[in-house]
């Protein structure tokens, strides 16, 4: 027998990436908190030792885990949103927290990363952090994302999409007619 395309997850299966996208997204929130521990740390220190230290550890969380924790979380909500009733293009939360789980994975890659690299490159060199800005804007963005995906995954504010409304218009229809 030939799978269906748009055959949605077995309940087991469901279950089993709900756990992954929970887990990896309260990763990526916590690793979040941590580089901003790190950025908050490196940024008020008057030790030039504590600021280097601080710069090198959010470089090891920024390019050995935020970004496998970022898509996985991007990855475990596609597959959520496609193999469940919820879909990606039907319901608004839904698509605000795919575009902003986008749009923050996308930062992390072209903003936070390469401003953290040049914050340990200047540091390494013997300078000073050059811009406060650097360890802390990324971190701060990041988190207030987060917080606010968090709150509408459990409040799911806002109703359907055009594309919801009219893909429900026919279960409706049929239900009054039986």
């Amino acid at each position: 027998m030939k799978p269906n395309p748009s055959q949605k997850l077995s309940r087991p299966a469901r279950r089993a990436v709900l756990v992954v996208h929970v887990i990896a997204s309260a990763g990526w929130l916590g690793l979040t908190l941590g580089l901003l521990a790190l950025g908050t740390t490196a940024a008020t220190t008057g030790s030039a030792v504590t600021v280097e230290a601080s710069v090198r550890a959010m470089r090891l969380f920024a390019d050995w885990l935020l970004l496998p924790v970022a898509y996985l979380t991007l990855l475990s909500g596609l597959v959520l949103s496609l193999g469940t009733p919820w879909g990606l293009a039907r319901h608004r939360w839904v698509c605000t927290k795919f575009w902003l789980t986008l749009a923050t994975t996308t930062a992390t890659v072209f903003a936070l990363r390469p401003g953290v690299n040049s914050a340990v490159a200047a540091v390494a060199a013997g300078g000073p952090l050059p811009d406060a800005g650097d360890v802390l804007f990324g971190p701060v963005v990041s988190l207030s994302a987060y917080v606010f995906m968090t709150v509408i995954s459990v409040l799911k504010p806002w109703g359907l999409t055009r594309r919801g409304r009219r893909l429900r218009a026919p279960v409706r229809r049929s239900l009054q007619d039986s």
